[in-house]
C-alpha cells in the first residue's frame, strides 16, 4: 500500500496532465472528423476530458506513419541492444512519473490508488524494463543438416502491430504488447479503450523523451467500432494483438478473415473456476483467497475466481470464512490510500453488474452477501461485494462473465464432479485448487482446461518470465515471457546449399 496520505493523491489529482489528442508520427493531433469522446472518473459520475475520436482517416494516418517508420529501419533495423537501451530509458521515465501515471490510471478506471501504485504501474514499467533486457538476447537458430548445406531460421519483425487494449488495467495491457513488439523491430499503432485512454497518452510523451522515432509508437484513441474495426479491417496492419471481451475477439477474426489475413492474437474473456477441495491444507488461507479472487480490481478481471466449486463435506465450515473475508472489502474513495474496492468502470457496466445480481435471484441464487449498489450518494459506480450461494453450473451467473464483484458458489461431491463443473464452460483462461495431496493436485492440473493452473493460492505473482493466454474461448497466443515475442516475429528459413 502507498504511504501518501488521500491529500497527497487529491492535490495528484487536480494537477494531473490529461491529454486529449491523439499521438501519430510524432506529433499531438486533434482527430480528422473533429469529433471527440468524454472520459468519465467512475468515482463521481463526472467529466475528466473530452478526447479525440478517431476514425477510419486517422487511423489510416497512424498506420502510414508506422509503416514509413518500420521502412525506413530506424528502429526495425537498429541493433537489439540499443533498442534495447532506449526501451530502459523508457521505463526509467516512466518511473519517474509512476505517481502521475497511477493518479491517472486511478481517475480514467476507478481502481484503489493503493493498486495502482503497488500493482499496475510497477508491473507496467517492469514489463518494458523486461522486454528492453531481452531484446538482444533472443538467439536465431541453425538447423542439423548434412555438411553439403547450411539452414538459418531467423526471426524477422512482422512490420506493423495493432495493439488494442482493455479498460482495466489500461497501462499494464498496453504495456504487455508495446514491450514485447518493439523489443522485435516493430511498429506499433496503440488504442486504449475509450474507457481510459489517459495514460496511454501520457507514456507517448515519455517515449518521444526515451528517444523512440517518430511513427515508431502511436496511440489513436476512439471507439472500438470505429478506430478499432478501422485497425482489424486495415490491409498495412500486419499483426493486431488485443485483450478484451470473446465477442470482440470474435470479432477481430473476422475482421482479418475480410482483409488480409493479419494475424491476430487473443487474451480474451474467463469464468474461472477456483476449486475448494475436501483436504484443502488452510481454509483460512483459501478463504481469503477466495475474497480476493473475485474482489481484486472490483472482479473488473479475466482470471477472476468468480466461480467458486467447494467441496460439500466442508461447504459450511469453509463459506462462513470467506463470508467474513468479504467483509474486509469495502467500496470507498479510490484516491484513498485505505480504499481497497473502488468503483465499476462507468455507467454501462454497472448496469451491467446490477443486472446480473438481479437476474441471480431470479434464478434462485441464495444472496449471502451485498447485492446492491453503494455510495450512490457520490455520483460514482459503485457495487457492494457480492456473493450467491446455492448457485448451479446452468444458472446465468454461473456461465457468463460479469466483469463484477459477483461471486457463485457451487457444491461439488469429490474430484470428478469438481472437474466436469469447472470444464464446463466456454471459457480456460485459469483455474486454482486447494488441496494437500500433490498428487491429486497434479492430477486434476492436468485435467483443468485452462491456460493458468494455481495449487494452493490463487494468482501469486506477477513474474514477466510466465506466460499468459487461454484455452478454449479465452483466446489464443501468449502475453508475457519470451514466448510472446512469437506474436511479432517471423519465421525465415535460409537454405544455403555449400
Amino acid at each position: 500500500m502507498t504511504d501518501k496520505t488521500l491529500g497527497y493523491w487529491q492535490a495528484k489529482a487536480k494537477d494531473a496532465r490529461i491529454h486529449t489528442q491523439a499521438y501519430i508520427d510524432g506529433k499531438r493531433t486533434d482527430a480528422a472528423s473533429g469529433e471527440t469522446f468524454e472520459t468519465i472518473n467512475p468515482a463521481t459520475g463526472e467529466v475528466l476530458a473530452k478526447v479525440a475520436s478517431c476514425d477510419v482517416a486517422d487511423v489510416d494516418k497512424a498506420v502510414a506513419a508506422a509503416r514509413r517508420a518500420f521502412k525506413s529501419g530506424i528502429w526495425a533495423d537498429l541493433h537489439p541492444t540499443e533498442r534495447g537501451k532506449v526501451m530502459i530509458r523508457w521505463a526509467e521515465l516512466m518511473e519517474k512519473h509512476a505517481d502521475e501515471l497511477a493518479v491517472l490510471e486511478t481517475l480514467d478506471m476507478g481502481k484503489p490508488i493503493s493498486d495502482a501504485t503497488s500493482i499496475d504501474i510497477p508491473a507496467s514499467i517492469n514489463s518494458i524494463r523486461w522486454y528492453g533486457e531481452a531484446a538482444n538476447k533472443v538467439l536465431d537458430e541453425i538447423a542439423p543438416t548434412d555438411p553439403g548445406a547450411l539452414a538459418m531460421i531467423t526471426r524477422e519483425p512482422i512490420g506493423v502491430v495493432a495493439a488494442v487494449v482493455p479498460w482495466n488495467f489500461p497501462l499494464l495491457m498496453a504495456c504487455w504488447k508495446l514491450g514485447p513488439a518493439l523489443a522485435t523491430g516493430n511498429s506499433v499503432v496503440l488504442k486504449p479503450a475509450e474507457q481510459s485512454p489517459l495514460t496511454a497518452l501520457r507514456i507517448a510523451d515519455l517515449a518521444e523523451e526515451a528517444g523512440i522515432p517518430a511513427g515508431v509508437f502511436n496511440v489513436v484513441t476512439g471507439l472500438g467500432h470505429t478506430a478499432g474495426k478501422a485497425l482489424g479491417l486495415h490491409m498495412d496492419v500486419d499483426g493486431l494483438a488485443f485483450t478484451g471481451s470473446t465477442q470482440v475477439g470474435k470479432y477481430f477474426m473476422e475482421y482479418s478473415g475480410q482483409s488480409n489475413l493479419k494475424r491476430i492474437a487473443l487474451e480474451c474473456g474467463g469464468k474461472s473456476p477456483h476449486i475448494i477441495m475436501d483436504d484443502c491444507p488452510d481454509l483460512d488461507a483459501a478463504a481469503q483467497a477466495a475474497a480476493g479472487a473475485i474482489f481484486f480490481n472490483q472482479g473488473e478481471v479475466c482470471t477472476a475466481g468468480s466461480r467458486l466449486l467447494v467441496d460439500r463435506k466442508i461447504k459450511d465450515k469453509f463459506m462462513a470464512k470467506v463470508l467474513e473475508a468479504a467483509k474486509s472489502w469495502v467500496p470507498g474513495d479510490p484516491l484513498n490510500p485505505a480504499t481497497n474496492l473502488g468503483a465499476i468502470v462507468d455507467d454501462s457496466q454497472y448496469r451491467r453488474v446490477l443486472g446480473y445480481i438481479e437476474t441471480a435471484g431470479k434464478d434462485g441464487g441464495k444472496l449471502v452477501a451485498g447485492g446492491a449498489a453503494a455510495r450512490t450518494e457520490t455520483g460514482g459506480y459503485f457495487v457492494q461485494p457480492t456473493i450467491f450461494d446455492g448457485v448451479t453450473p446452468e444458472m446465468t451467473i454461473a456461465r457468463e462473465e460479469i466483469f463484477g464483484p459477483v461471486l457463485a458458489v457451487i457444491e461439488f461431491d469429490g474430484e470428478e464432479e469438481a472437474i466436469e463443473i469447472a470444464n464446463n464452460t466456454i471459457y480456460g483462461l485459469a483455474a486454482a485448487v486447494w488441496s494437500k495431496d500433490i498428487s491429486r493436485a497434479h492430477r486434476m492440473a492436468r485435467a483443468l482446461q485452462a491456460g493458468t493452473i494455481w495449487v494452493n493460492c490463487w494468482d501469486p505473482t506477477g513474474d514477466l518470465s510466465i506466460p499468459f493466454g487461454g484455452y478454449k474461448q479465452s483466446g489464443f497466443g501468449r502475453d508475457k515471457s519470451l514466448h510472446a515475442l512469437d506474436k511479432y516475429t517471423n519465421l525465415k528459413t535460409t537454405w544455403v546449399q555449400l
